[in-house]
C-alpha cells in the first residue's frame, strides 16, 4: 500500500476530537482507518504539540511583520521664517500666484538624488515627508515674505483685485543631492514671471544651493528650508527693482 501524508485538517481534527471516542466498529472514528490503537494515540499527542508550536510561530511572527509596518512617519515644514526687519522694498500691490511644480514633484514626499550613481533618478525617503508638497510650502512662504516687505500688501487672484503687475513661480527642481553617500546638497531652482502692463513680460530663473550637514532627511530638510528662504530673497530683490519708481 502507498504511503500518504496527513492533511493540516487530520491534525486540526486531532488536537479537537477526544483520544477515547471509538465508533461501534472500534476503530478510531478521527482518523483514517490504519492508524489504530496506542500508535495512533502517540501520533495524536504529537501532531497536537506539532500544530501547537505553528500556530505559535506564526503568531508571533505576524506581530513582528506588525509593528515593523507601523514605523512611525516624520513630517516637516520649513520651520519658523526667519526675520528680515521691518524695511520696505515694495510699495505696490503685487498679484502672486500659487507657486507650480511638475507632476512628480506634486507631493509631500522629500526626494534625493544619487548624482555619484544615477542623477537622473529621483528617489524618496520611505518614512519621511513634508506636511504639504514642496510647492505649497513655498507659496506660504513666499506670501509671506513679500507681505512684509510691502506697503502696499500681497493679493491672491481669489480677491479678484486689478493691480498693475502679477507674479508666477514655477519650481524647477527641490531636491537633496548626493555628490557621494556622505556628502549631500539641498538644491532649489525656481522660475519667475512677473507680468504687468507698463513693464511688459519678464523672467528670470534662481538657483541656490546649501551643504546638507548629516547625510539623512532631517539634513536635507534643514538645508531645503534654508535655499527656500534664500531663493525668496533673491526674487524679491529682482521683483523690487523691477517695479521700483
Amino acid at each position: 500500500m502507498k504511503d500518504e501524508k496527513l492533511s493540516p485538517s487530520i491534525g486540526i481534527a486531532l488536537c479537537q476530537s477526544s483520544p477515547q471516542k471509538r465508533g461501534s466498529s472500534g476503530r478510531w472514528t478521527f482518523l483514517d482507518s490504519r492508524l489504530r490503537g496506542n500508535d495512533a494515540n502517540g501520533l495524536n499527542r504529537h501532531l497536537c504539540r506539532l500544530w501547537i508550536v505553528i500556530a505559535a510561530a506564526a503568531l508571533a511572527g505576524g506581530c513582528a511583520i506588525g509593528a515593523n509596518s507601523r514605523l512611525e512617519i516624520a513630517s516637516y515644514d520649513f520651520g519658523p521664517a526667519p526675520s528680515f526687519g521691518a524695511k520696505t522694498l515694495l510699495s505696490r500691490p503685487v498679484v502672486v500666484y500659487d507657486v507650480s511644480a511638475p507632476a512628480w514633484m506634486d507631493t509631500p514626499a522629500i526626494f534625493y538624488r544619487l548624482a555619484y550613481r544615477d542623477p537622473a533618478r529621483p528617489q524618496a525617503y520611505a518614512n519621511n515627508r513634508w506636511v504639504m508638497p514642496p510647492a505649497a510650502l513655498l507659496t506660504s512662504r513666499l506670501r509671506q515674505r513679500l507681505s512684509g516687505a510691502s506697503s502696499a500688501g500681497v493679493v491672491v487672484p481669489a480677491d479678484a483685485i486689478r493691480t498693475e503687475a502679477a507674479l508666477r513661480v514655477e519650481l524647477d527642481d527641490f531636491a537633496q543631492v548626493f555628490d557621494a553617500a556622505d556628502r549631500s546638497r539641498a538644491l532649489v531652482r525656481v522660475r519667475a514671471t512677473l507680468v504687468g502692463g507698463r513693464i511688459g513680460i519678464l523672467q528670470r530663473s534662481f538657483s541656490v544651493e546649501k551643504a546638507v550637514t548629516s547625510a539623512d532627511a532631517e539634513g536635507g530638510v534643514r538645508s531645503l528650508a534654508a535655499a527656500s528662504d534664500e531663493v525668496i530673497e533673491q526674487l524679491l530683490e529682482w521683483l523690487a527693482a523691477q517695479l521700483k519708481g
